[in-house]
């Protein structure tokens, strides 16, 4: 249980930080020109993390905060997926966002992860759905929340992002 509540504490916290960050960076994004797309599906990405989260709490409740006879290696996973967060947003620095927000004439980053792959976040993200749950063994959260999650970024977060990256960028 104890484990449960530290982890679980630290990346709600986390994710609050973001929150954050990412409206301090809006405002300073907004101020050089910006432009948002997918404004209108943001709520229900910021909903579906908020109800993984509800979820993956009642769940490991009622499933009594067992952990996985594999925590340790999946728990490692998990650490490496944060650090690979750290580094998509470190590279983006006041230009990271939740929200899809391109500069007129800007130029794709092609540094850091995104020299490997163009979309790292959501890399983490997918990770972050399947593992946390399988940490504390809460199956049912990882299965629903990994399918709604893939199907939301692949057919409207990331087709929304590339079609705002071709119109508006370099």
């Amino acid at each position: 249980m104890i484990l449960f509540l530290i982890i679980i504490t630290w990346v709600i916290f986390q994710r609050i930080v973001e929150l954050y960050v990412a409206k301090v960076n809006e405002r300073h994004v907004k101020g050089l020109g910006a432009i948002e797309y997918g404004a209108r599906h943001y709520p229900y990405m910021v909903g579906m993390h908020v109800l993984f989260f509800v979820t993956l709490i009642s769940e490991v409740i009622w499933t009594g905060f067992q952990t996985s006879p594999v925590w340790q290696p999946l728990l490692l996973v998990f650490l490496g997926v944060q650090a690979l967060r750290l580094w998509a947003l470190m590279t983006l620095g006041r230009f990271w966002n939740t929200k899809i927000l391109v500069l007129p004439d800007g130029q794709r980053v092609a540094e850091g992860p995104y020299r490997f792959m163009k979309h790292p976040n959501y890399v983490v993200v997918i990770l972050e759905i399947v593992l946390l749950p399988l940490i504390f063994q809460a199956y049912v959260t990882a299965a629903i929340f990994s399918v709604a999650n893939f199907l939301f970024l692949y057919f409207i977060r990331i087709p929304k992002e590339e079609e705002a990256l071709r119109h508006y960028q370099k």
